[in-house]
């Protein structure tokens, strides 16, 4: 049986046609094409209605519910609650139903409120205004009832409604200006290309009479790319097909400028377009802290099914006497007696579970929740990470990572617009080996000039000037740059010869070269009517045709344009990368350029060639043929086009190179030194040629003078097979750094010798990474990480963007598995930055797609140090000590009710009232918890900024260890024993008031819930750095509370209860002398072994953010006390630390 024809029928039948076929058939004007065309299918397709909400008011509740019930800690609590209402359990379902009510409440309105806001700002968005034509006229409707098939017209400075293809503009060259910043944050203009076809149609009656259909692919989130095309009926020929692209097609969301109004076909409309298909959410990153406290989460379930079993075997064990189990006034009746023991034993051990099931923090959770999101706004409130230059902060765009900016061991990062600026500078070109610069230099001075050069290391006699004229024509030609005028653009530029005008493309590298080409003689205009204009030096205006467009890609790593010149002359200039020029070349000064190329790019420039070839009519007209027919292809366009340009860009003629350079960004090197002292690997990963990418990583001192450099380059895998390279590398580093102290984080040397840096580029990664002939992982990758793991900087070079995010995949499968951190800032970077544990963008001028996909979004790469070293530091050591802080106040709580079972028989007797289960999380001790994982500084953002290796206190999650997670629990086990045994003890010897009334058990149970919230409190004021008043109002307000609610409560009659047994109970054991006194004792007894376990630990033990304390400490005292011989030893002190 055909099971794939059965398979498509279903999906046909129960999801629509235009969920299943490959492309989509749009009716313009939903005017049917003429008989004899392709035949006429109605197709439904979702209206233009936008909807971010995730709820309605009939499914919030249900839904919401259904969404909090799925975290563990939830549904957990849920099942204790329906537990308590089930069978009879020693406390109230109040007490776990109250604060699970609470939790799922707060969340619930905060969550419908954010659900509330976007059904506000969907209703304003889809009943906004837009112009429709009908019928030859305008007519005006809302958002929400737009079709795919209507012409829509949009103004200037409107906002598109709906994805469209681009039909003609009031602009007679059938061109718009677009800014698309709302859509991937690019502020600058870019321009759109209407049908050639269609252009011409310039009123609402012309476009309405316009015939055609739109093949095209169904809706995808990729912003970059649309393959389509548009067939157009005439009564009396063919059907014209046109090929439709990316640059064809307006995306909902972008604003038209600069033109007075367009016209364009609705294709995408609704949840379909591209915008509301990018809203859809990245995959959820965890974070180390987050996956510590489920494991201890886990622990913590195992201890309370542990103390819930030993309690039910102790309380069958004492049953198992018939004078305890039936004593004279608590007789069983015959039911009771005959009831299944098993079945008894099963309803205790469920019982037990109630009783001890607050050791596990239920409100933990919200208070983590909370603390991410509050705190992601000190990154974005914080002044020093404002740029002016473009006018923008830091963007938190998950704060779920908080923590994880202070775990960072490994750092990748972009080289091109990370490290560098991206504000390309034209230096030079060479034409068949002549070197040529901008300006010439004589006795000390720069005399600029539009028209001379100077020639520089070149051989005798001069470059033939026909050559040298057809490279700077390959310049001024061989690009995608647009030129706007001063009545065109809302900003100008001033340029040396008095025109106002700007140049703008998406790369800054032409921009650059087409600005360095005007200053040696040739300006390239305009680009009108299809026609590319450029003035050469004599003042003369020249006109290119321009044919064809073969547009740079990253695998290609080339672009090239075909022209046709007035005298008939059909040229194909190519410019790219040497790697991607030279094997295409068949005549030209080879040698020399790439001499020359090798030269500058030591020199840290950027090089490109480029290449020309002649095309004859019948060449052309074959090259036009195959384009077309690619360019038409719905399906795999994009193969297809590389076949035909790789078969196009063949057979060339070497020109010349160029060379551009960009400059190292501010304080890029300081912020890679401190990364390096902070204990993180910083690994370079970048595109460009290897000698242009180490000259930079000098620059940024990723790489010493001292520093001994590796190579695994193909050059040397040439010469000596990858096997022996690879053991080579590390039988030298491990013998030379075998003997010597290393670093356990940086991989430094303590003594700075045998610094190591290694230089892979792409072919040997893709060799390291290739599996073994008989399909096993080889074992090279365990070589290639071993020699990585000495080394104190690593060089990728001629990386593709898939083996950027290989790279941080390998390291983060190591057996390590360290914490990763991406940065950069192109579309390039996108694949690395969703891999890593935390990506980073920058909010560069290669277009926002990194800063879009990323984590966290910084101004410029000096940004990352005070968002490493001073944001994540904080995060992390808040953050832990939030976390062990709720466990450990969880232990106290509920381990006297276990040692309370011991006293009472094993009868589930609760040890505290009611309201005090219920209240302590949520009431009593959880906001001082909560300020102070926002506000705590141990030390100040000064110290750690100027302290790198303040970090390594942290690293490795060591404040969140096995050994600190016990140390809180016995802790915590020590202070609950002392709270139970010494009030046990007090009472012992004092059991009656002054009038001879004895102290009940709940007394008993309120004198240790008050030592215990004093002293859980208390602690936590002891652990504080920075007190503020905030923390003086939360800590002591905490306190007082619990103090006026425990008056309230036991000194009024409440008419709601129905028992009275907490009156007067907390007054009476207050008007005691023992009371007071044994509070005292015991809160001083349970704070004591925690403060002298710090001051031993500090005196012998000392961290490096413990010793600086103390050198702080002793400086600020010779400050105030005058004495100056004091100063010099300490600082040889603070820097002798530094050093060790």
């Amino acid at each position: 049986m055909d099971w794939s024809g059965l398979w498509s029928t279903i999906r046909r039948w129960c999801v629509g046609e235009e969920n299943w076929v490959d492309s989509r058939t749009v009716y313009i004007g939903h005017r049917e094409p003429p008989p004899g065309t392709d035949a006429y299918i109605v197709q439904n397709y979702p209206d233009n209605r936008i909807v971010s909400s995730k709820y309605t008011f009939w499914n919030f509740i249900p839904k919401n519910l259904f969404e909090q019930f799925r975290r563990i800690a939830n549904f957990y609590f849920l099942i204790i609650f329906l537990v308590q209402l089930i069978i009879d359990t020693p406390t109230s379902p109040v007490t776990s139903g109250l604060p699970l009510f609470f939790v799922i409440t707060v969340t619930a309105i905060k969550q419908g409120y954010e659900d509330w806001l976007r059904h506000k700002a969907d209703n304003a968005v889809n009943r906004c205004p837009v112009h429709v034509i009908q019928g030859g006229k305008v007519v005006q409707k809302q958002s929400r009832k737009l079709q795919v098939g209507d012409i829509v017209m949009t103004k200037e400075n409107e906002t598109f409604p709906c994805d469209m293809v681009f039909l003609s503009s009031s602009s007679d060259d059938g061109t718009c200006f677009v800014t698309t910043a709302s859509l991937d944050g690019e502020s600058s203009t870019k321009t759109y290309q209407a049908v050639q076809d269609t252009k011409a149609l310039r009123t609402e009656a012309e476009v309405d009479t316009l015939n055609a259909t739109i093949e095209c692919e169904q809706p995808q989130p990729d912003l970059y790319n649309f393959v389509g095309r548009i067939n157009i009926y005439h009564e009396t020929e063919e059907p014209i097909a046109r090929p439709l692209g990316s640059e064809n097609v307006l995306l909902r969301g972008a604003t038209l400028k600069n033109t007075q109004s367009i016209y364009g076909v609705a294709i995408y409309t609704g949840m379909e377009t591209k915008m509301a298909l990018n809203y859809q959410s990245k995959s959820q990153k965890r974070s180390a802290v987050e996956k510590s406290m489920n494991m201890f989460l886990i622990v913590y379930l195992c201890i309370l099914i542990s103390k819930a079993l030993i309690t039910t075997i102790l309380k069958f064990m004492w049953q198992s006497d018939s004078v305890r189990d039936e004593p004279w006034f608590n007789m069983k009746t015959e039911a009771e007696r005959q009831r299944n023991k098993f079945l008894s034993s099963f309803t205790d051990f469920l019982a037990f579970m109630v009783l001890f099931n607050y050791i596990i923090p239920v409100s933990m959770y919200v208070t983590v929740e909370m603390q991410k999101f509050l705190g992601s706004y000190f990154i974005s409130w914080d002044e020093e990470m404002f740029d002016d230059e473009i006018c923008e902060g830091p963007i938190v765009n998950t704060s779920d990572l908080n923590e994880e900016l202070g775990q960072v061991e490994y750092v990748f990062t972009d080289k091109t617009g990370t490290l560098t600026e991206n504000n390309m500078e034209f230096i030079e070109c060479c034409i068949d080996g002549h070197v040529h610069v901008q300006h010439s230099i004589s006795n000390g001075q720069s005399f600029y000039s539009n028209a001379a050069i100077d020639f520089i290391d070149a051989p005798v006699g001069i470059a033939d000037q026909e050559r040298k004229e057809l490279f700077f024509r390959a310049l001024c030609l061989c690009h995608t740059v647009q030129v706007k005028r001063e009545d065109e653009t809302d900003c100008q530029k001033q340029h040396q010869d008095g025109r106002s005008s700007v140049y703008i493309s998406s790369s800054p590298d032409e921009i650059a070269l087409v600005e360095g080409v005007k200053r040696l003689g040739f300006t390239f205009l305009q680009v009108k009517d299809n026609f590319m204009e450029l003035e050469n030096p004599e003042a003369e205006i020249e006109r290119y045709e321009l044919l064809q467009i073969l547009n740079f890609d990253s695998v290609r790593r080339r672009m090239s344009v075909i022209v046709r010149s007035i005298t008939g002359e059909i040229i194909l200039f190519c410019k790219g990368a040497d790697l991607s020029i030279f094997p295409r070349v068949k005549a030209g000064k080879l040698d020399l350029v790439r001499q020359r190329v090798q030269q500058n790019a030591v020199e840290g420039l950027r090089t490109l060639c480029v290449a020309y070839k002649v095309l004859t009519s019948e060449e052309y007209d074959s090259v036009h043929t195959l384009l077309q027919n690619a360019k038409l292809a719905l399906q795999e366009r994009d193969r297809k086009l590389a076949e035909a340009y790789d078969l196009i860009e063949s057979d060339l003629d070497l020109l010349g190179a160029t060379a551009v350079e960009d400059r190292l960004q501010d304080k890029a090197a300081e912020t890679v030194e401190a990364l390096q002292k902070a204990g993180m690997k910083v690994w370079v990963l970048t595109g460009d040629k290897m000698e242009t990418a180490q000259a930079t990583c000098y620059a940024c001192k990723l790489f010493r003078r001292s520093t001994q450099l590796f190579e695994l380059t193909t050059k040397r895998i040439e010469e000596q097979s990858l096997h022996d390279v690879l053991f080579d590398l590390n039988r030298t580093i491990i013998r030379q750094s075998g003997s010597l102290p290393r670093d356990a984080y940086s991989g430094f040397s303590q003594h700075d010798l045998h610094d190591y840096g290694l230089i892979i580029d792409g072919t040997t990664l893709s060799l390291i990474m290739k599996p073994a002939e008989n399909g096993s992982s080889s074992n090279y990758k365990d070589l290639f990480l071993e020699i990585c793991r000495n080394c104190s900087g690593v060089l990728c070079c001629r990386m593709a963007p898939l083996q950027k995010a290989q790279i941080v995949k390998l390291i983060k499968s190591s057996k390590e598995h360290p914490i990763t951190l991406a940065i950069g800032d192109g579309a390039n970077d996108v694949s690395m930055i969703l891999e890593a544990h935390v990506g980073i963008g920058i909010l560069g001028k290669e277009g926002r797609q990194a800063a879009r996909n990323s984590d966290y979004c910084i101004p410029k790469f000096k940004h990352l140090k005070k968002l490493l070293l001073v944001h994540g530091h904080y995060y992390y050591i808040r953050i832990a000590q939030l976390v062990q802080y709720f466990f450990y106040k969880n232990v106290c709580f509920i381990f006297p009710q276990f040692l309370y079972q011991f006293f009472c028989g094993f009868s589930q007797q609760p040890l505290y009232d009611t309201a005090y289960l219920t209240l302590y999380n949520i009431s009593f001790t959880s906001l001082p918890i909560l300020l102070y994982s926002l506000m705590e500084q141990h030390v100040s953002i000064d110290t750690l900024r100027r302290n790198p290796s303040l970090y390594r206190d942290v690293a490795k999650n060591s404040l969140l260890s096995w050994k600190s997670f016990i140390y809180w629990t016995f802790l915590g086990v020590f202070d609950a024993v002392v709270f139970f045994f010494g009030a046990y003890f007090i009472f012992d010897n004092s059991t009656m008031t002054s009038n001879g009334q004895m102290f009940g058990n709940w007394t008993f149970g309120t004198l240790v819930f008050t030592v215990l919230v004093f002293t859980v409190t208390l602690k936590l004021a002891l652990d504080t750095h920075n007190w503020t008043w905030v923390n003086h109002f939360v800590i002591w307000g905490s306190l007082l509370f619990y103090i006026i609610f425990s008056f309230l409560w036991g000194g009024i009659i409440w008419p709601f209860l129905n028992y009275q047994r907490m009156y007067y109970v907390f007054m009476q054991m207050l008007s005691t002398g023992p009371a007071w006194l044994g509070i005292t004792m015991l809160i001083t007894i349970s704070l004591l072994p925690d403060v002298v376990k710090k001051v031993l630990c500090r005196q012998l033990w000392p961290t490096a953010t413990q010793k600086l304390q103390e050198m702080l400490k002793d400086k600020a005292g010779n400050v105030i006390t005058g004495s100056e011989n004091n100063v010099q030893p300490l600082l040889w002190r603070m820097q002798s630390t530094a050093e060790a």
